[in-house]
């Protein structure tokens, strides 16, 4: 079973859907299988992550953005992908950092995650996308 998951996002940030992942798995009438997760972009990142502090979410952007800042700031002049933006290339850089696909179980028809975790789209680009999110369960 697949289907796509498609994310509006309103700039950096972390954006969860584990509701409608969970609401998804739950109709395809499979008790117990792998449920995997996969962005279509180079620009974006894929976690689990805790959904019950909103500063835990805040701390890894600004962490991310510390370790990686835009190409503006003159620790980044080496990188000559500037072209689409000084948030783009850095942006490519995270997505190679964090994953981009996320396997999670499923038991009784439901994403075996644990009380505090929730399934993020982690954008990465400073301006509105619709990223598309693949899952495959089976």
């Amino acid at each position: 079973m697949q289907t796509v998951f498609s994310i509006s996002t309103q700039g950096q940030g972390l954006y969860e859907f584990t509701r409608e992942v969970t609401r998804w798995a739950a109709k395809q009438g499979i008790n117990q299988g792998l449920l995997t997760l996969f962005s279509r972009h180079t620009s974006c990142s894929l976690l689990i992550q805790e959904n019950a502090d909103p500063e835990v979410q805040s701390d890894l952007r600004a962490f991310f953005h510390r370790l990686v800042p835009p190409t503006t700031n003159p620790s980044m002049s080496y990188l000559t992908h500037t072209y689409e933006g000084p948030d783009d290339m850095p942006a490519h850089i995270k997505a190679a950092m964090m994953p981009v696909s996320l396997s999670i179980p499923v038991s009784d028809g439901r994403p075996v995650l644990g009380t505090w975790q929730g399934i993020y789209l982690f954008e990465h680009r400073n301006a509105p996308h619709t990223r598309n999110v693949v899952a495959h369960l089976a």
